[in-house]
């Protein structure tokens, strides 16, 4: 009962707010890249380029490349003990440790019942949050033991994106931004007005619309523009009230403060 009304709450209640975020500018680096992953709280920086995975330290650099199976379709370093990576093209998966070594490979194609995966996302413990396209739901997959722990109900329209943490998730589709606890239940749903993507921090979301960036803080249900200048996002990410954007071969860094 508490579930459905928090879902009523989010879905009835007025979505954009009059307050806003603004944004103080910290520093920008010059950064050659195809998707930017994330940067950690120790400055780590996770990116790829062309086939490979690259995890930039103050100290240590490391990378990944797998030619058999080509360009990553995306990556997720919520666990940096278990860091996925996905090959669409390939329906699969394979798991590094901190130091990029691979521990694990998930294979989908070989996997009974044949899933057709899409989009992935880090779960707790063994598990990966997984788009079964054929099924249209969402599954927690053990990697471990090639079984589903959870699954949510089918969804109406295609996905965009997919974000997660330990105790959630949260799949952008055309039609509405869903979140998920880790039974695959729905917590809340969101009419997708315009929403392209979304990145998560300890709850918090911004998510990407045809007009900028919104952050949508947890246990909240109303956007808050955030203010930046004009720029060509190409990709964008958050950490700890820390705003990083791509654009141009360029990493910038901004403060995120609520006004």
């Amino acid at each position: 009962m508490k579930s459905l009304l928090y879902i009523l709450i989010f879905f009835s209640a007025p979505l954009f707010s009059q307050e806003k975020m603004v944004t103080t500018a910290l520093k920008t680096l010059p950064l050659k890249a195809d998707q930017l992953i994330t940067i950690d709280n120790f400055g780590t920086l996770f990116y790829t380029l062309g086939n490979s995975f690259y995890k930039i330290e103050p100290e240590h650099s490391y990378t990944y490349s797998n030619v058999q199976l080509g360009p990553i379709s995306s990556a997720n370093v919520f666990n940096p003990l278990k860091i996925n990576l996905f090959y669409k093209n390939f329906n699969t998966v394979v798991v590094l440790d901190n130091r990029l070594s691979e521990i694990y490979k998930i294979d989908f194609n070989t996997i009974q019942p044949y899933k057709n995966v899409t989009h992935i996302a880090t779960g707790y413990d063994t598990t990966i949050w997984i788009f079964n396209q054929d099924a249209q739901q969402l599954e927690l997959f053990d990697f471990k033991t090639n079984s589903v722990r959870a699954t949510s109900m089918p969804v109406q329209s295609n996905v965009l994106d997919l974000k997660s943490n330990y105790n959630y998730s949260w799949l952008l589709t055309e039609n509405f931004l869903y979140t998920y606890n880790y039974f695959g239940r729905t917590v809340a749903k969101i009419k997708n007005d315009n929403f392209l993507k979304i990145a998560e921090d300890n709850g918090n979301l911004i998510i990407q619309t045809k007009n900028g960036l919104f952050y949508l803080a947890k246990n909240t249900d109303q956007l808050l523009p955030i203010q930046l200048p004009e720029m060509l996002i190409k990709q964008f990410l958050v950490t700890n009230e820390t705003v990083y954007i791509y654009a141009d071969e360029t990493l910038h860094q901004f403060q995120l403060k609520i006004k």
